[in-house]
């Protein structure tokens, strides 16, 4: 299929695709047979830190090895660092011993200088080696992450695109994968660094004095459950953030986007206000949640330093009394200090993962949406339908269709298409035209009936191959970044060259080509810039040239070209659709004076059929339809 799209009064459809997954499903035993894994990390909405937790633990579970190796490098690395404060220790009572004899010992304080700084080396080398490999773990693992949710976009069927703003979704792929990866790379290293330099602290501070260590560790109960409570409130504050990141993005795009009709009708004012009202929402759900994280910092520092102060003066006690060493006091108090900063690390950097946590449990919603129905298996009949000689014939079977059941939409519906004919399908406003070819392209699922093409029913064929047969030409063109050469390309990736130029003749795209700088080289943005709106569609017209379709779907394919242009495309169009089944949507009614059957459609059912001629003979909604097109014309 070149293309897809829809009537703007009617639902749009969704995009096929199969399922890759990134990781295994943890816990799927707990999910309810509705419930599916879209492939990335566990779907399951993330309602407690603990579970958000394993979660992290399974988008990082393709890193095992690296991991294992940063643990490692982790674990030696905290240990030397915990020996230093004692070999400092042990340095300063050989100091303290030899001024009391009058002669200190210059070997042994020099072999304790030097494994010191050996030891502290090492410590660095290891830290150093394990934040790169932390940092590559983690870049890959959000570089997969990125392609999954990337490939999870193309998956979601389109009424869930429609049901949220492009620029919300968009904030999801970029702003919140963004801030999980700078909340992993800031908390991951740091908490797990900070949990075992404090086992390793507390090891051997026990080591040197059993009471001072009891005095040390009493505050690490309050300061670990200071964490857990401002940690369990700033996060749902992150969580509106950066819903309120997405919302402001989506008013962003739309200012950019629709800047033409929002400057014709002035509403300039309007859009800033708006603007404004949702700028404030994120300003006021960020100070919160900010507010609340920067708590943990200064009852951190007031828990490390009565802390401090308990241990300095129990510990002089203890050096007055004789029941440790000078070195040792010394050595107690640096662990104190290394053991009261990575107790606050981790309590900070608690409310920084609850940040990455409220971003992962965006990036999981949008995958645990539900994709369209897998494939049958049995595709034998469908190889047969796709060589078939007699390609093209459509018939719509008592087809029935509603997007709500409710509200029926197409009831009872009948009609066959022989193989080249053109059908013209019009009708009011939501009368449902491009919801029946919607349903031709399976971007819905019937209700009942059948459609089947060439004899075989259209849900026995795999979606891909069912739209490859298709080619499609919106009334709204789009174009995608690259030259005109890639853009005709698209619809057929293994055109030659030749297949392209001849297409660009047929459908007069070489008319204008030859006037632009670089001629088919040109490169245009996803808008087109640089060519008018009859450019763009004559482009989108040789694409779907290009992809030689068996059936055509025109959506009023020549609405935005100058009444000469027109007239050329129309001949055009009648040499593509020569031997081709198509099926055209038409708003101007003159377009279909030679279409071999036009269909008219009004409340989701087909209310009159046949040739241009014999309906206006009849008199019937055709004939007023026509008759009031052009009264509207000539005045």
């Amino acid at each position: 299929m070149s293309d897809g799209g829809r009537d703007t009064d009617e639902r749009s459809a969704p995009v096929a695709s199969s399922t890759e997954g990134l990781l295994r499903n943890e816990g799927a035993r707990a999910r309810t047979g509705a419930e599916r894994w879209n492939g990335a990390i566990p779907v399951e909405s993330s309602r407690n830190v603990r579970e958000a937790l394993r979660r992290l633990g399974a988008v990082l579970g393709s890193e095992r090895l690296v991991i294992g190796v940063v643990v490692c490098c982790t674990v030696l690395s905290t240990g030397l660092v915990a020996i230093g404060p004692w070999l400092i220790g042990g340095a300063l009572d050989l100091v303290v011993d030899g001024v009391q004899r009058g002669a200190v010992d210059a070997s042994r304080l020099h072999q304790r200088l030097v494994v010191l700084v050996g030891v502290y080396a090492l410590a660095w080398g290891l830290g150093h080696l394990q934040s790169t490999l932390l940092t590559g773990a983690l870049q890959r693992t959000m570089y997969r992450l990125r392609e999954t949710v990337q490939g999870k976009l193309q998956r979601l069927p389109l009424p869930y695109i429609d049901r949220h703003a492009r620029g919300d979704l968009l904030s999801r792929v970029t702003n919140d994968i963004d801030n999980l990866a700078q909340s992993l790379q800031q908390s991951v290293n740091q908490i797990l660094t900070s949990l075992l330099l404090v086992v390793a602290v507390a090891v051997m501070m026990f080591a040197i004095s059993p009471t001072l260590t009891v005095v040390a560790v009493v505050a690490a109960p309050a300061t670990m459950w200071g964490a857990k409570l401002i940690s369990a409130r700033a996060r749902p504050g992150f969580l509106q953030q950066w819903a309120a990141t997405g919302s402001l993005n989506s008013l962003a795009e739309e200012a950019i986007t629709g800047h033409a009709v929002l400057t014709t009708y002035g509403r300039q004012r309007e859009a800033c206000l708006r603007f404004d009202q949702e700028n404030d929402r994120l300003q006021a759900a960020g100070a919160s949640a900010q507010f609340v994280s920067s708590l943990m910092q200064p009852l951190g520092v007031l828990l490390g330093n009565l802390q401090f102060v308990a241990v300095a003066v129990v510990g002089g006690i203890q050096v007055a009394s004789g029941s440790i060493s000078i070195g040792g006091m010394q050595a107690m108090i640096q662990y104190v200090r290394q053991f009261g900063q990575p107790v606050q690390q981790v309590a900070s950097m608690a409310a920084t993962l609850q940040s990455g946590l409220a971003s992962l449990e965006r990036i999981v919603e949008l995958l645990d949406a539900d994709e369209e129905p897998g494939d049958p298996q049995d595709t034998r009949r469908v190889a047969a339908a796709a060589m078939s000689v007699q390609a093209g014939r459509v018939v719509f079977d008592d087809v029935h269709f509603s997007y709500d059941p409710a509200q029926p939409l197409i009831c009872g519906l009948d009609l066959v298409v022989e193989p080249g004919q053109t059908v013209a399908i019009v009708g009011p406003t939501g009368a449902g035209k491009t919801t029946l070819v919607n349903l031709l392209l399976r971007f819905y699922d019937l209700d009942a009936g059948r459609i089947l093409i060439d004899g075989v029913d259209s849900t026995e064929m795999p979606r891909k191959q069912l739209r490859s047969m298709m080619g499609m030409v919106l009334q709204d063109a789009w174009l995608f970044g690259g030259t005109i050469l890639d853009n005709l390309r698209y619809g057929n990736p293994d055109a030659t060259e030749e297949q392209l130029l001849e297409a660009a003749r047929v459908t007069y795209v070489d008319r204008f080509v030859h006037s632009l700088p670089d001629g088919y080289d040109t490169v245009i943005d996803e808008d087109s810039g640089s060519l008018s709106a009859g450019e763009r569609q004559l482009v989108t017209i040789a694409r779907a040239y290009v992809s030689e379709p068996k059936i055509l779907i025109l959506d009023e394919a020549t609405s935005s070209v100058d009444t000469r242009t027109e007239m050329l495309i129309q001949g055009a169009m009648n040499a593509l659709r020569s031997s081709r089944t198509s099926f055209v949507i038409a708003h101007r009614l003159s377009t279909i004076r030679r279409a071999d059957i036009i269909v008219v459609m009004d409340g989701g059912r087909i209310v009159e059929q046949g040739d241009h001629d014999h309906l206006l003979a009849a008199g019937g909604p055709y004939a007023r339809l026509y008759a009031s097109q052009y009264a509207g014309e000539a005045t």
